[in-house]
């Protein structure tokens, strides 16, 4: 139930992570990509309506005045030019618009503007006029001044169909282009209120959709991490709510278990130590008796191994459940590590005196380190880990032990050389009941968390690892100073 809890823990926590940072990227994208767009396409309409206007303004005014001249100026070049000079003298519209007399060779002859007359433009307007006898527009700059012009150039036809000249009318785009920039200025204005509407319309989502999926991520994470029975606040009447309940409802039911587990355990634990204790002691006494052989003497060496054994899960069990229910207690004092290390590993090889293993242990404490500790409770932890180092990594012979200062902490390494464990269930190794797959001793699997709890008691921390060179690794962090027993 724990990991199933912890899976949907890490599940809504990915979840909601996941889901704002989705959310805010996807929306947000897509509503500048629909701005950009939008602007985009205001640009090119807003562009061709002013130009399309200014356009078929300019040909509308070149039309009319040729068809003047075709039906009233004169029959000869000097009426066409007498005709074209008064025409430029009563011109209204020359603030706004010039207005060009241009001979069949391109030169401007005439203009309403002095700066142009006598000048060739060259433009492919005036070109294509005379070829083809149409108004011909063009859209370019004034090569004197770079100036953005637009131009429509209509051909004077006499009534023999002869091109006798150009009139052209010119405008400039500055005035166009600055509107159209101001348009498109408050085109992008409007497009960044709604970029921060939409952002803010986001952030009213994730308060009231994303927020409360994340509280209840955080309490579910603290339901995982053993705070079962605790229930969330719930709030809300909808899908929300829902999730809610059902979160509830599993940590109740999960509490329920835990405490019908621990009870069963503390139980069962209380029940087996007294015969176990019967059997440790007439095992012992017969051992001493002179009237048994040889193989009943092995026999009872058996039985006493196994009991021992069977002993030491007890009280590991029993430790457990004392560590769960909040009555595990440290009798703390100065202690110095080093030695309290050196008696653990003395008592251990006493315990392995038929055992071929060799034991290589370095110090490297100039002086004696004095730290907050129970003397008992480390050396529970420092026998079990030798213990499981000898269990786990038998086939390698060997066990190192290190002592060293690492920063303000005490650091102790417990190497074997055995097998190693798989990557992937290092992290659950200090979890209760667990058993890595790939081992086949016997045992309760609850070695390795009680000692991690004992050391966290301590302010401490207790890390597994793969060796680099081969073999499993714990490595202990105990603090010289600071709280210890919380």
């Amino acid at each position: 139930m724990h990991v199933v809890f912890e899976s949907i823990a890490r599940f809504y926590a990915n979840f909601t992570r996941g889901l704002r940072r989705r959310w805010l990227r996807g929306t947000v994208f897509i509503a500048l990509l629909v701005v950009v767009l939008v602007v985009a396409m205001f640009a090119v309409i807003i562009y061709s309506y002013y130009f399309a206007t200014i356009r078929t303004g300019l040909e509308a005014k070149a039309r009319t005045a040729t068809d003047f001249f075709a039906n009233y100026v004169g029959r000869s070049y000097e009426d066409y030019y007498d005709s074209a000079f008064r025409y430029a003298e009563t011109f209204r519209e020359a603030d706004r618009i010039e207005m060009q007399f241009l001979t069949r060779d391109g030169r401007i002859m005439i203009s309403t503007s002095a700066m142009t007359s006598g000048t060739s433009p060259g433009s492919p307007d005036i070109e294509e006029a005379i070829r083809s006898g149409e108004i011909s527009t063009w859209v370019g700059r004034r090569s004197a001044t770079g100036e953005r012009i637009m131009a429509a150039s209509a051909p004077m036809i006499y009534a023999d169909g002869e091109v006798i000249g150009v009139m052209r009318y010119v405008t400039s785009l500055r005035l166009v282009d600055r509107q159209v920039f101001f348009n498109l200025l408050a085109v992008i204005g409007v497009g960044l209120i709604v970029l921060g509407m939409v952002f803010l319309l986001n952030l009213i989502f994730i308060r009231y959709i994303i927020t409360p999926v994340s509280e209840i991520t955080k309490m579910s994470q603290r339901i995982a991490d053993g705070s079962y029975g605790i229930q969330i606040n719930n709030a809300y009447r909808d899908e929300i709510g829902d999730m809610v309940e059902s979160i509830n409802e599993m940590s109740l039911k999960i509490a329920q278990t835990e405490k019908i587990q621990k009870g069963f355990i503390s139980s069962i634990s209380h029940e087996l130590r007294t015969p176990l204790t019967a059997i440790t002691g007439w095992g012992e006494t017969l051992t001493y008796s002179e009237d048994l052989d040889e193989d009943s003497k092995r026999g009872i060496e058996i039985i006493l191994k196994e009991a021992r054994r069977l002993t030491k899960m007890v009280e590991e069990l029993l430790e457990f459940t004392m560590i769960e229910d909040g009555r595990f207690t440290l009798n703390i004092a100065q202690i110095d590590i080093g030695a309290e290390l050196e008696d653990a590993i003395f008592t251990f090889k006493e315990l392995l005196h038929q055992d071929e293993l060799e034991f290589e242990y370095k110090n490297d404490l100039r002086d004696p380190v004095m730290i907050p500790g129970d003397t008992n409770r480390l050396k529970q932890v420092f026998l079990n880990l030798f213990d499981n180092a000898l269990k786990y990594g038998r086939e390698g012979k060997r066990i190192d032990v290190y002592l060293g200062m690492l920063d303000e902490d005490v650091i102790i390494t417990i190497r074997d050389f055995g097998p190693g464990v798989d990557d992937d269930e290092l992290d659950n190794l200090k979890m209760k009941f667990y058993k890595g797959s790939n081992s086949k001793e016997r045992g309760s699997g609850i070695g390795l968390a009680v000692c991690d709890e004992i050391i966290k008691y301590h302010g401490g921390q207790l890390e597994l690892s793969n060796a680099d060179s081969g073999g499993f690794m714990v490595t202990l962090m105990l603090p010289t100073s600071g709280t210890v027993g919380e």
